[in-house]
Parts: structure tokens; C-alpha cells; sequence
């Protein structure tokens, strides 16, 4: 029976390897662009006495291309002069009929002209003013249109980001002509929550997806064409020396795929330099260019529901390797994914059940670590397979299920490794003596354990600052392997290649799970590009392969010294 489950895992490898080439096609990294935030910029540009557009000449020559120029609120008219506001009771003690209570603009013909209709409100004109019954200072009011027809002229990628607003009337003009891309400003889509297909109407060029900014109501423009963009927030930025954040948009491009690069310049002139000056650097020893975003699609493969009958023949392969209710078990495993991760439950399944695979057969030295990995590394081929859609891929649809991904295995394996007659090996357990050494080793694994399980990427308050540092010389380097595959590839040796008592060797395989387990969940970051997270998984292998190597060197000789 195992042979012809293996049998069958191995014939779905094939079509579903084969329905990843349209994924991997997709994800070729660049062109990118380098956009400069307007209100950045127009501060800078205010400070040396200069206008925005000669602000972006300085930069173009720099490698900057693009400019993000928010929607004008009617403050921001005021304080530039375009328009006067005043209050209706000011008007009325000059002679004017103005409503009391009100508030009224007067400016630039073009202007009122549009902001008249601008609104779901009423509007009163007497003597020259647009009067309106409530204070418009925060409510979107267009953009320069000369600004953007000069900036245009010099060659600008022009990103307009629009602001939502329960008040505006969504109509032409809203978007300019002008306009190569749209970033929603703040935290609403154009349109949320009851116009949006009224807002897509009105837009004609791609819109971009920020990374970790989730805008309401985003999804109702993907038929538009999504750019992924990734940007750091103002304050995050400054704490970090241009180097560092300069590395940060690099890694970004190379290896999260993102293709518009938000930037804003730093408060001295030779750090904005130094800063942009490594990006470019960067980006040229990635071989990612500079040049003008495209939309990334692609079509499913119909052959990657095939990958299906690989991961029920990984679920029956744990059910007959279970110890004790195995068909029950994976049978409960099945109905979870289904019923938790609906449409992606294949590919959870298979994140769940792969990883505990290589555990449950013979203990034979490094052949049982390679066993393991190759289960694995199938696993992320179906999940792949089954997971991969675009929305997936451009991160709009996050995986279900990726804290389970790291929880499920390992808890598998340690159900795999009790003894048939569990209540007998329970019993025995609990009647056992303890000693000093054997809670000292207890606490070690937990920690561990713990530790891997609780460290969730840089912002982790237990990653230490050396780690971070190691991190970032990595991926300079290489495509940096996750810490918890390195480290559970090299326990897993370690536990099999040195005479621990049987319990002690069963908890580190428990642990090394962790890092078996890590592999999936690097699969299951489907922003992330394919082959980037198959090189981060080779790397960790062969990191943890050695470091492991060399702990049971070490190993062996203080067990010769301590036992004589």
C-alpha cells in the first residue's frame, strides 16, 4: 500500500511541476521604478527655493523617475494661494447676502468651476464666492493640472493618489490623463464602500497594492491590472542609515517582486544621495532595471489539479504511518482544511501533512533526514501547484492557515512517535523518576520550541540584534535561508547521528520537525517568487547540513571526554 501511495505521489509531481511554469514566468523581477513622494519632495523643493518640477530634475538625474502627487484638499488651494476662505458671517458684514453658518471659497475660475460640482452638498454663490454649508478644508479638491502637464513633459512616471471621501461625487476628471499608475491614498480604495464600481469606471491605468497598507475595498480593482509597491513609513525610514534602508528596497525588488519603489528623500542632501546612490548599486548587481512596471499575470494551469492526487496520497501515507486512529486522524485533517481554508484547503492540507511525512518511517541515520526533505519538498510542490493564483501571488490573497504551518507538524510528529500502546507508554511516563539533567534537557527543547514558533519575522521582539545583523550580511550575499530551517536541518542530524536515550532523541526530532515544517511555510508566501523561495530552502538545507556536520563532531568527541 505504501508503495503504491508513494507511486502516486511521485506521477503527480510531474503536472504539477509543469503548472508552476506560467507562476514562474510571471515573477521575472523588473523593470522597477523609483517613485519620489510628492509632499516630500514639494517640502524639500519649497526649502531650497525651488518648484516641484526642477525638484524632480535634480532627482532624475539620480535614477528617480516617478512622482506621487497626492489629490489637493482645499486647505492645500488655500495655503497656496488659489483660494480665499471665509465664513459667511464675514461676508455678510460687508454687504454680501452670504448665509450664516456658511463657508465659502473664491479663487481661480477653473477651480470653483469643478468644485461646484464636486460634492453631494448644496452649494450658494453670491458676489463671486461658492458658499457651502459645512467647512471644506479636508475635502479632496482635484490636482494641478499645470503641475501635472510640466512634470509629464520632463519625462515623469506620474503615480496620482486619490482621495476617498463619503461627500465627493466620483466623476471624470478625477484621474487625470496624465496619470501612468493610481495608489490609493490612506486607508480606503476610491469609492469605498458603496461606489467602487462606480471609482473603477473611472480609472484607466494599473493601481498599485501596498505592502503591509490593506486598503478597504482594494480588490474591486484588480481587473485594472495590479503593481506591488513596497514603501517604509516616514519615521522607520530616518532611523535607519541610508545603506540599511537602501538594502531594504533591494531586497524587496529581488526577492518580493515589487516593482514601484516609493521613496522619500532624507532631511540632508548627502544622505538622500548616499541612499539612492546604493539602491541603484543594488539594483545593478541584481541585474533588475529601471525602466517602466508591467503588470504581472498569469493563467492557472489546469494541470495543477492534479496536484490533488499527490496530497491525498500524502494523507494516506500519515494515516498509515500513524501509530494509533491514523485513518481517523488524517480524516479529520482533511474535513479541518476543507472547512477552514475552503478553496485553498488543498494546498493547507499539504502544508499540514508533508513536513511529518519523513518522521514516520525507519530511523536510518542521514537517509531518514533526506527522506524527510524530499517529502517536504514535494509538499511545496503541491502546495504550490494548488495555491498558486494571481491574487495569491500579488499578495492580495493571503495564505490561511500560515501560523498552522509551523503548529500542526510538529505536533504530528510527536503523535507519530508514540508507541502504539500509548495509555501503557503514558503510564510509564508519568510513574518515571525524574532527574536534574533530564528537566534541564526538557527545558532546552521547549525553549527551542518556543522560540522557533514564537519568532515572527524582524519586528519579533526575540529576534537579538546580532541576528539582524546576520540577516542583512546574508542577504547581501545570497538569498538568506530562514534561521529555522537552518537550525532544524542541523538538530535533525544531530539527533539521529549521536546515542541520546531514546526520549532525548525523540523531543530533538520534535524540534527538527520545526525546521521541516519551516520549509512549507516558505512556500506558502506566495508573494513571494517561486525560485526565491526554492534557493532560501536549498540554502537553509545545505547551511543546516553543515552546521550539523559539525555539531555531531563535536558532539562525539565531548561524549568520548565526558564518558571517558
Amino acid at each position: 500500500m505504501r508503495r503504491t501511495l508513494n507511486l502516486l505521489l511521485l506521477l503527480a509531481l510531474v503536472p504539477s511541476l509543469l503548472s508552476l511554469l506560467p507562476r514562474i514566468r510571471a515573477e521575472r523581477p523588473g523593470p522597477v521604478v523609483l517613485v519620489m513622494d510628492g509632499k516630500a519632495l514639494e517640502d524639500e523643493a519649497r526649502a531650497r527655493g525651488e518648484d516641484l518640477v526642477a525638484a524632480f530634475r535634480r532627482y532624475q538625474a539620480q535614477g528617480v523617475r516617478g512622482v506621487a502627487l497626492y489629490e489637493n484638499t482645499v486647505r492645500d488651494w488655500v495655503d497656496k494661494g488659489a483660494l480665499l476662505l471665509r465664513r459667511g458671517r464675514e461676508l455678510r458684514e460687508e454687504g454680501l447676502p452670504a448665509r450664516p453658518g456658511w463657508f465659502y471659497l473664491k479663487g481661480e475660475g477653473w477651480l470653483l468651476k469643478a468644485l461646484k460640482t464636486a460634492y453631494e452638498l448644496p452649494v450658494h454663490e453670491v458676489g463671486g464666492y461658492l458658499g457651502f454649508p459645512l467647512d471644506p478644508s479636508f475635502l479632496p479638491a482635484l490636482y494641478d493640472p499645470a503641475l501635472a502637464r510640466a512634470l509629464k513633459a520632463a519625462g515623469a512616471y506620474l503615480v496620482f493618489r486619490p482621495l476617498n471621501h463619503p461627500q465627493r461625487v466620483l466623476q471624470e476628471g478625477i484621474i487625470p490623463q496624465e496619470a501612468d499608475a493610481v495608489v490609493f491614498a490612506g486607508t480606503e480604495a476610491l469609492g469605498f464602500p458603496h461606489r467602487l464600481e462606480e471609482a473603477r469606471g473611472l480609472i484607466h491605468v494599473p493601481v498599485a497594492w501596498i505592502e503591509g497598507t490593506p486598503q478597504e475595498g482594494f480588490g474591486a480593482f484588480r481587473t485594472l491590472g495590479v503593481l506591488r509597491l513596497f514603501s517604509l513609513k516616514a519615521e522607520w525610514q530616518l532611523s535607519l542609515k541610508p545603506k540599511e534602508a537602501a538594502d531594504k528596497f533591494v531586497l524587496a525588488a529581488r526577492e518580493r517582486g515589487h516593482q514601484l519603489l516609493y521613496l522619500r528623500p532624507y532631511p540632508y542632501e548627502e544622505d538622500t544621495q548616499a541612499f539612492l546612490a546604493r539602491l541603484r548599486e543594488g539594483l545593478s548587481a541584481s541585474r533588475i532595471p529601471l525602466g517602466t512596471p508591467e503588470v504581472r499575470t498569469f493563467t492557472p494551469s489546469p494541470l495543477r489539479h492534479l496536484a490533488w492526487l499527490g496530497v491525498l496520497a500524502g494523507l494516506g501515507l500519515l494515516a498509515l504511518g500513524l501509530s494509533a486512529y491514523g485513518p481517523l486522524v488524517a480524516g479529520l485533517l482533511l474535513l479541518f482544511a476543507l472547512g477552514y481554508a475552503g478553496s485553498q484547503g488543498g494546498a493547507l492540507l499539504a502544508a499540514l501533512v508533508f513536513p511529518a511525512l519523513g518522521f514516520l518511517g525507519e530511523r536510518n541515520g542521514v537517509w531518514m533526514w533526506l527522506r524527510s526533505l524530499g517529502y517536504a519538498l514535494a509538499g511545496a510542490v503541491f502546495l504550490s501547484a494548488l495555491g498558486s493564483t494571481p491574487e495569491a501571488v500579488l499578495g492580495l490573497t493571503p495564505f490561511k492557515g500560515v501560523s498552522l504551518t509551523l503548529l500542526v507538524p510538529p505536533l504530528l510528529v510527536l503523535y507519530g512517535l508514540l508507541p502504539r500502546e500509548f495509555k501503557e507508554a503514558l503510564t510509564r511516563l508519568f510513574n518515571h523518576p525524574l532527574r536534574l539533567g533530564e528537566v534541564g534537557l526538557g527545558a532546552i527543547g521547549l525553549a527551542l520550541l518556543a522560540l522557533a514558533l514564537l519568532r515572527r519575522g524582524n519586528d519579533a521582539p526575540v529576534v537579538p540584534e546580532w541576528e539582524l545583523k546576520l540577516r542583512a550580511l546574508l542577504q547581501e550575499a545570497m538569498v538568506r535561508p530562514r534561521f529555522k530551517e537552518v537550525f532544524g536541518h542541523a538538530v535533525f542530524l544531530l539527533a539521529l547521528l549521536l546515542p541520546w536515550p531514546r526520549w532525548v532523541q525523540n523531543a530533538l526530532l520534535v524540534v527538527a520537525a520545526v525546521g521541516m515544517a519551516s520549509i512549507l511555510n516558505t512556500f506558502s508566501h506566495f508573494h513571494t517568487p517561486l525560485l526565491i523561495s526554492f534557493f532560501r530552502v536549498v540554502n537553509g538545507a545545505a547551511f543546516g547540513l553543515a552546521l550539523g556536520a559539525v555539531g555531531v563532531m563535536l558532539g562525539r568527541r565531548l561524549w568520548r571526554w565526558w564518558w571517558g
